[in-house]
Order: structure tokens, then C-alpha cells, then sequence
């Protein structure tokens, strides 16, 4: 019985798209009245930016994730249709 070799970027890119969108459909709900929890969630990372400033170069680093109960959705729904494909 020959197996299917599932690729890892097309996993990544599924759970990518899962969040994203999962992402817009909350903000997206939260201006509906019964759908605003969809919306609830937390932002973490890094807010102020690290500047490296190396007289040639300058680098800024930064990076924060919102996620919020509708993005966590998105990805369950991707991670089940990649394992259905």
C-alpha cells in the first residue's frame, strides 16, 4: 500500500492562511454583537523596536502576534483540511 508524502510547506501554508483569515473574521466579528467574542484575544511580542544602528547599516527589529479566539478556529479548520486533502 503505497502513502502520500504530505509536503511540510503546504502544511505551514495552510495554518498560515488559517490564521490569517480566522484573524480577519475576528476583527471582523467584533463589531457584530453576538459574535464579538470571536474577537477576544491577546497581543504579545516585542511593541518598542530594537535598533541595531551600525553606521552603515541600521536594523529594527520587531515583532508582535495578536490571536484571538476566531484565528485559533481558522487554524483547527486548516490543520483538519490538510489532513482530509
Amino acid at each position: 500500500m503505497a502513502t502520500r508524502d504530505k509536503s511540510t510547506w503546504i502544511l505551514v501554508l495552510f495554518i498560515c492562511a488559517g490564521l490569517v483569515i480566522g484573524g480577519l473574521l475576528g476583527q471582523m466579528a467584533s463589531q457584530v454583537e453576538w459574535l464579538n467574542w470571536l474577537s477576544y484575544g491577546q497581543q504579545f511580542g516585542i511593541e518598542n523596536p530594537f535598533i541595531l544602528n551600525l553606521n552603515v547599516i541600521s536594523l529594527t527589529f520587531a515583532f508582535t502576534i495578536n490571536i484571538n479566539i476566531a484565528s485559533i478556529i481558522g487554524l483547527a479548520i486548516a490543520i483538519f483540511l490538510y489532513r482530509k486533502i
